[in-house]
């Protein structure tokens, strides 16, 4: 009998006698169904060259191939990690669905071993898997800790059905979210995200024009905060807002991503709310809202003061204990939602304006920094002391079992 142990060290020795070399990619049968207006196999295609296999043989060549094989049916979609485990993994035989229900979908075939991997793929139904492969699930993988997109998710490795596309495409697209995020992105902006990109991909849009056309939106904001005009910067800065999570999403989905891309995308992010709120300042003294001298400079002052020290408390939180304080604990990432950060501030502004009051929306945003700030300067003193009894802090999501 073959236990799973024996199985894993099989595999590390076939990973150790392949001296690294890396797999050809071999896709097995077609697909006549689209997904995210585009044939599965390019997308496939596009994730394993990310994790270095970038030779595509055909099935006849595989058969005969003296290196390592990665074999994958080309109706079927696979998530990153899921790509990661495969590459990394000789053996390895992956069958779709929560429970394998959907049969296998990919494998690894070691170096020599391609025909017999080949042969439980396309009739894996009939013949047993080949000796020393580990047949298994997503779900067993272990890969379910996302420390990128801080959240706890089961990946996907989905058969495409005609009938269930839709699910399929919802179920790729919720993937691309963060688990730790704000209330707005997390709760408000996916249905319409969904379609929006959906349009992008089938249009051919990339990510980088998304965050072009919201770079363009977020200095408009600037513009309408200055002069007073609060509906025109309110609704262009929430624009840019639901852009800047469709040209991640859209990213992520079509795995077009880029450094330029990502620079411009997380350097806006970073260093645009500063400057609303001080639009948003100028253009109360110039309107029939103005606040006294005293008042303004104080509630700027906070403003801005807390914004810089709550990123600064993050950034610590990464340096002294290696992940993000709002993936600790449960609550931390509940307080993540509604954190003073650029959405939910940008949600008290707006309930001021409508109520004819965009002042009192900007006192209200300074009060809600600094009570935030105190709260994460608490989190930090928590955490220093747990690090300090236990040896490090320990992500919940990374502890989590999922359902």
């Amino acid at each position: 009998m073959v236990t799973s142990e024996t199985r894993d060290r099989q595999s590390d020795d076939r990973a150790a006698s392949q001296g690294g070399e890396a797999p050809a990619l071999c896709l097995v049968g077609d697909c006549p169904h689209q997904i995210w207006h585009r044939p599965p196999s390019e997308r496939l295609i596009k994730a394993f060259a990310k994790q270095g296999v970038t030779e595509v043989i055909p099935i006849e060549v595989a058969e005969s191939q003296t290196g390592p094989v990665v074999a994958v049916r080309a109706d079927c979609v696979l998530d990153t990690p899921v790509v990661a485990a495969l590459v990394a993994h000789p053996g390895l035989i992956l069958s779709g669905g929560d429970q394998g229900e959907d049969g296998p979908l990919a494998a690894h075939a070691p170096a020599g071993e391609a025909t017999s991997f080949l042969g439980y793929l396309q009739d894996g139904q009939s013949k047993g898997p080949p000796p020393g492969s580990r047949v298994t699930t997503t779900k067993d993988l272990d890969i379910s800790y996302w420390k990128s997109l801080r959240k706890r998710e089961v990946p996907y490795a989905i058969r495409i059905k005609p009938d269930e596309i839709g699910q399929t495409e919802w179920r790729m697209f919720m993937g691309t979210y963060k688990g730790a995020t704000d209330l707005i992105t997390k709760w408000l902006w996916p249905r319409p995200a969904f379609h929006a990109t959906k349009l992008c991909a089938r249009l051919g849009v990339t990510p980088n024009m998304v965050t072009w056309i919201g770079f363009i939106c977020m200095v408009l904001a600037f513009w309408g905060f200055w002069q007073g005009q609060w509906a025109l910067g309110l609704a262009a800065g929430w624009l840019m807002t639901f852009l800047d999570t469709v040209d991640g999403k859209l990213a992520r989905i079509t795995l077009n991503t880029s450094k330029f891309g990502h620079t411009l995308d997380h350097g806006t992010d970073l260093i645009h709310p500063p400057f609303w709120y001080i639009a948003w300042a100028v253009g109360l003294q110039g309107s029939d809202f103005a606040l006294t001298e005293t008042t303004l400079h104080v509630a700027l002052a906070v403003v801005l003061a807390g914004y810089l020290l709550q990123r600064l408390l993050e950034g610590i939180s990464i340096l002294l204990f290696k992940i993000e304080i709002h993936t600790w604990r449960p609550i931390d990432t509940i307080f993540r939602q509604i954190t003073a950060r650029r959405n939910p501030n940008l949600l008290i502004l707006t309930a001021f304006t409508i109520f004819g009051r965009p002042d009192w929306g900007f006192i209200a945003v300074a009060y809600w920094t600094a009570i935030c700030l105190c709260l994460h300067a608490f989190q930090i003193i928590q955490a220093m002391q747990t690090a300090r009894r236990t040896g490090g802090l320990v992500s919940w999501m990374s502890e989590a079992t999922p359902k």
